[in-house]
């Protein structure tokens, strides 16, 4: 093969990658996010299920019970919408809070609201193990106060 001929195969190529890219829903980023993870924190297991992406949405709702019965939930949604990506929160029935896509990567994404009281920064991110999630923000002593939360794929 000539160096000509492996310009334009490596240029092709390239522009398929792109395309592909281009053409993705603005929810298949967060594929990596989809599956139903789960959390034991003393006596408190936390589900969170999120639907495999499609779309312009990633959906999910998580819940967490303690001594049987549901101590907190929570619907979740990413959605981009004019070229801006949101994490919406929905939590125990209070009204819906958007948090800011600010960095992501192929296995992570990090969303801020530096208005709202508690999180101020959601946080997700896949490893080997499973998925580690957090939330931060100040705690009641100023200082940055960061709650991380370990997720192993359920088996259903």
């Amino acid at each position: 093969m000539n160096t000509r001929t492996m310009i334009t195969l490596l240029a092709l190529g390239a522009f398929a990658a792109a395309s592909c890219a281009a053409d993705e829903s603005p929810a298949q980023r967060f594929a990596w996010l989809s599956g139903h993870w789960c959390s034991q924190q003393g006596e408190s297991r936390i589900d969170e299920y999120w639907l495999p992406a499609g779309g312009d949405l990633a959906l999910g709702v998580g819940r967490t019970v303690k001594a049987g019965k549901v101590s907190s939930y929570e619907y979740m949604r990413i959605e981009t919408r004019d070229g801006l990506t949101n994490y919406i929160s929905l939590h125990d029935g209070q009204p819906a809070t958007a948090f800011r896509l600010t960095a992501a990567g192929a296995d992570w994404a990090r969303f801020e609201n530096p208005q709202h009281d508690f999180p101020k920064r959601i946080e997700y991110r896949r490893n080997a193990a499973g998925l580690h999630a957090e939330i931060a923000g100040p705690g009641r002593d100023g200082k940055e106060l960061v709650i991380g939360f370990e997720y192993l794929r359920c088996a259903d």
